[in-house]
């Protein structure tokens, strides 16, 4: 089964400012992501492929978890919420993978969408009163402070990378194939 371009995602513009660029960037990930993502039941999110352990599921708990880190927690500086700050990282640093199996299909949609509005917001608000050269509030496991620009770099190659993982989730579902 090969598709034509999901409805709702918007290749980024051609010319822009930087600003209007790395956010239509994030956002055609994003849409990539949940289109290979979208229709599939609890059996569908927890498919993997080969020897990995990856799953869709897993994907949307992990993402949903690297959008609140990373703009909520690193950038603006707040205490990581729930179901975050209750998981115990130190059993299972990969919690947000695992945890997922455990999780219905609309309690993972509504935990990625829900983290993808509070840090496009969180972003926002950033951007407009510090501009893309406001340093995070927190640094990352290095100790590293990186800008938002970083973030929003960061945010889009994570999409990107577990895009091509999808890719190859999806198609070996249902055969969904597709750019």
């Amino acid at each position: 089964m090969t598709d034509t371009e999901p409805p709702g995602r918007v290749e980024p513009p051609f010319a822009a400012d930087e600003v209007t660029t790395l956010r239509a960037f994030l956002d055609y990930q994003r849409a990539t992501f949940a289109w290979k993502c979208e229709g599939l039941d609890a059996h569908g999110l927890a498919t993997t492929v080969a020897a990995s352990s990856m799953t869709l599921g897993g994907m949307l708990k992990h993402l949903a978890f690297v959008e609140t880190q990373w703009v909520v927690q690193r950038l603006v500086g707040r205490d990581l919420p729930e179901p975050w700050a209750s998981a115990d990282w130190g059993a299972d640093a990969d919690w947000d993978w695992h945890s997922a199996a455990d999780d219905s299909p609309d309690d993972l949609w509504a935990l990625w969408r829900e983290s993808v509005a509070v840090a496009d917001a969180e972003l926002t608000a950033v951007v407009d009163a510090d501009g893309l050269e406001r340093v995070a509030r927190r640094p990352r496991g290095d100790g590293a402070l990186v800008s938002a620009r970083w973030v929003l770099v960061h945010l889009i190659e994570e999409y990107a990378r577990h895009n091509g993982h999808a890719d190859l989730i999806r198609e070996a579902i249902d055969g969904r194939v597709g750019e």
